[in-house]
């Protein structure tokens, strides 16, 4: 596979951080939809596999490359699993903004009150791959990565949730860890490495 084969279908600059630095090692730099003229597709799926799904058949369709597209979100226990495949829209549902620091203080406000034994959470990642727009047979992954939504934002890397989620194995935020150590743990990570290993089986080289 070389590099110019493989469309993202995300504009997530976070996300193409990571899925550029978990791809290179197999010399594949992937290349996001906006460079090739991709426009966010809606998503309209209640999970995130669908979601997934409409983003990388839309990727695969425009542009007649083979797609890669993620979903994934925050689940906390405390708040019935929200805020779900409703992560990065999470502020914006409730008229509160839209980036990042935005969505962080929307889930505190979520949150307050609710003790620290009770803010488990999970990040959960689901990655599919489409070889061509109508490909019966997607490669779907899934990972979930285990830690709790502290009451206050620490580190400074990372995205999205990463400065509230803790991991008590590591004592620090996601948002802490360095790009190494994260890509290893993280659910993205653990999900790239399931595919990865999926595509070498279907190109017969596993």
């Amino acid at each position: 596979m070389s590099a110019s084969s493989l469309v993202l279908a995300s504009g997530n600059a976070g996300k193409l951080r990571e899925f550029s630095h978990l791809l290179a090692p197999l010399g594949i730099e992937p290349m996001p939809q906006g460079q090739l003229g991709v426009s966010d597709a809606e998503e309209t799926g209640l999970t995130f596999v669908e979601n997934a799904l409409i983003k990388a058949r839309h990727a695969a369709e425009v542009t007649g490359l083979p797609a890669l597209a993620d979903d994934s979100g925050i689940e906390v226990d405390a708040l019935g699993g929200e805020p779900g495949i409703y992560s990065a829209r999470f502020a914006a549902r409730r008229q509160q903004g839209s980036g990042d620091g935005d969505n962080n203080a929307a889930l505190l406000a979520a949150l307050e009150g609710v003790p620290e034994q009770a803010r488990t959470a999970r990040y959960w990642c689901v990655l599919v791959y489409l070889r061509h727009a109508a490909d019966p047979v997607p490669i779907i992954v899934q990972a979930s990565w285990e830690g709790r939504v502290l009451d206050a934002p620490q580190g400074e890397g990372g995205f999205g949730y990463d400065p509230l989620f803790w991991l008590p194995e590591h004592g620090m935020t996601a948002a802490a860890l360095d790009a190494e150590t994260k890509n290893r743990l993280s659910h993205r990570g653990r999900a790239m490495q399931q595919l990865l290993e999926a595509l070498a089986a279907q190109s017969g080289q596993a």
